[in-house]
């Protein structure tokens, strides 16, 4: 009785992965291995049979959230007078080290395939950090990926640019390897059919406010959103293992801003992952992003091999 209560008071319906691979209703997978090859993440082992099972279906129900939008954008232009292309808008949440990245990417990839939304953009709201200069002199290093470390005001009038069908939107673009934003470099948005926009704080509320103010934020802009769920210990092994394995790699090269993590012992190294994930990124996740995940329209929740196990469908 009490399993049967909570199914019923609860906002999401819920699927196991084979019960989710069962909605994808004959549409047939594109995808091969090289292309997977390329869209896996450090560290993910996703697999052909699990994109099939369920990104799959997801693509296929996103394709009819999309066309129906469209439908919807196309009579209001006409009542309107006007053509103007409107973006549907997915926003793609979660922790450091969930795997936000890679299913982006994977869906970038499978949505640009079906015939009536061919142009798929993907932005992540990492080029919305505030630069290091500027945390710095805020004291906000050691909250890099909190929310008061983004820009916000630049990323609303991002996305209300590309949302009112602007022809060109700009995003500043940040690299990982130099840990800041690239003030040469730009990546713009032109009118696509669907763009995807991944960040931690993607569904964060408006806090803070006077009750009188108008507030907009970024998950205003969304007509989709997902949240990447794992339990918080499993991410952390997940953090230090990507971490153990840049060590290796990234955190080599000379103008890397990690590069004196490289020629840390391997006890080290799990030892300042940890400190790193415990100080920074557990607070973050604890703080701020996952008290957000009942806001988003579905769950991906993922088992400790990074499978996906669960999937939390809102009900409309």
């Amino acid at each position: 009785m009490d399993e049967q209560f909570r199914s019923l008071t609860s906002p999401y319906r819920e699927f196991s992965a084979q019960e989710w691979s069962q909605l994808r209703e004959g549409a047939e997978l594109t995808l091969n291995e090289d292309d997977l090859t390329k869209l896996r993440g450090l560290g993910e082992t996703i697999s052909l049979e699990e994109v099939e099972e369920i990104y799959l279906p997801l693509s296929r129900l996103l394709n009819l959230y999309v066309e129906a939008t469209q439908g919807l954008h196309g009579a209001t232009n006409a009542f309107l007078g006007q053509e103007v292309k409107v973006p549907y808008i997915i926003g793609v949440a979660g922790s450091v080290a969930v795997g936000k990245s890679t299913t982006s990417r994977i869906l970038r990839e499978m949505l640009a395939r079906w015939p009536s939304h061919p142009k798929v953009d993907l932005v992540t709201t990492d080029g919305f950090l505030f630069p290091n200069a500027v945390l710095e002199e805020r004291g906000l290093m050691q909250r890099k990926g909190f929310p008061e470390s983004f820009d916000l005001k630049n990323l609303l009038t991002f996305l209300t640019a590309v949302k009112s069908g602007a022809a060109d939107a700009e995003a500043p673009v940040y690299s990982h390897n130099a840990y800041d934003i690239l003030p040469d470099e730009k990546v713009c948005v032109s009118q696509p059919d669907i763009l995807i926009v991944e960040g931690l704080n993607v569904l964060q509320p408006a806090t803070g406010t006077n009750a009188r103010e108008e507030t907009t934020v970024v998950s205003d802009f969304f007509d989709f959103s997902i949240y990447i769920d794992a339990d918080a210990e499993v991410i952390e092994e997940w953090y230090v293992a990507r971490f153990l394995s840049l060590k290796k790699t990234a955190f080599r090269e000379a103008d890397a801003y990690f590069h004196r993590y490289a020629e840390l012992t391997q006890a080290e190294a799990v030892e300042t992952a940890r400190d790193i994930w415990r100080r920074i990124n557990l607070a973050n996740l604890d703080q701020n992003i996952q008290p957000t995940r009942g806001r988003a329209d579905l769950v991906l929740h993922k088992a400790p091999d990074h499978a996906i196990d669960r999937v939390l469908l809102r009900k409309i």
